[in-house]
């Protein structure tokens, strides 16, 4: 239950099932690698608010699911972290899910993404009028491009002025929130999804992708890049962040989520971009540390790792 005077993010985008198969051994495409299964309930969207709910922002989310034992599975989860559940469930359908082939260091090196409920359902949630009514009483609105780009501008209508996040998922989807750039607060995207909005090759410096991203119309984003130096900037102040090294990196799913859900609480709470963008940054490493694509800690692991996190560095 939420108290009087806790902020509240509304948020419309994926839960579903994730599937990981992690190699362990040096992974050999085309042949049968050894190795590991595992799966848990994920999405971008959830993924991200499990982890802003653990830094002090209630949530509400809107989703879709199937009446399977899979979307049991996710509804339950959704309960237990402590999210007010607003999805819808349709009995004759199967719960979206992801696939994921990893090598032996945890990179991605397929993925499969079976989400066709959420560009046939998601839509025709947003028209419902309970949903406008949790709109207006949301101090601030979070989605992913699992919507469809109608749905997206209709999410941009109803955010009004509030301020509207958003998560890229792949370079397949991003273009998808292309036509409500003007209208978000912060994108959240890697480098391979910011090429694909931009043309530029993986070698492009921080500050082309930064002005080849502005002069699309962004007003903020966070391009996160592995290892390397990840891009920051809101309007004209740009900044570039270098990641700690990870110790035993176990596995990269969720670290994006888990950026943005670090950087959106921050933001939501009032703290200054080129702050949030670090605690953005230390919930990713918590999160890499972990099988799970949704880390669990304490406040004081939290800060410790924050603690690690170098300072922004204005970009040239």
């Amino acid at each position: 239950m939420t108290s009087a005077n806790q902020l509240l993010l509304f948020a419309v985008g994926g839960a579903h099932l994730d599937r990981r198969g992690q190699s362990i051994v040096p992974f050999v495409p085309g042949a049968s690698n050894p190795g590991i299964m595992r799966e848990e309930p994920g999405g971008g969207v959830f993924n991200a608010l499990r982890l802003i709910v653990q830094r002090g922002v209630a949530a509400e989310l809107l989703s879709v699911r199937g009446g399977d034992r899979t979307g049991e599975l996710i509804g339950d989860a959704i309960q237990k972290a402590g999210i007010k559940d607003g999805s819808a469930v349709y009995m004759d359908r199967a719960t979206p899910s992801y696939t994921a082939i990893l090598d032996e260091h945890g990179d991605v090196v397929a993925g499969i993404a079976d989400m066709e409920l959420y560009e046939v359902a998601l839509p025709r949630q947003l028209l419902r009028r309970k949903v406008r009514d949790s709109v207006t009483t949301a101090d601030a609105i979070f989605c992913d491009a699992n919507l469809p780009s109608d749905a997206l501008q209709r999410l941009a209508d109803l955010a009004g002025g509030r301020p509207l996040f958003a998560l890229a998922i792949s370079p397949a989807k991003v273009e998808r929130l292309r036509p409500i750039f003007g209208n978000l607060t912060c994108l959240f995207m890697n480098r391979r999804e910011a090429r694909a909005l931009t043309g530029l090759g993986p070698e492009a410096p921080l500050p082309g992708i930064y002005a080849a991203l502005r002069a699309q119309g962004l007003n903020g984003a966070i391009v996160s890049n592995g290892s390397n130096a990840a891009l920051a900037f809101f309007g004209d102040h740009a900044y570039s962040i270098q990641p700690p090294a990870v110790d035993g990196i176990a596995d990269v799913t969720g670290a994006g989520d888990a950026l943005a859900g670090g950087t959106i609480a921050a933001l939501m709470r009032g703290t200054a971009f080129h702050v949030a963008v670090r605690e953005g940054i230390a919930a990713s490493m918590l999160t890499l540390q972990t099988h799970s694509a949704s880390a669990h800690f304490s406040p004081q692991e939290f800060d410790r790792a924050l603690a690690c996190i170098p300072a922004v560095v204005p970009l040239g």
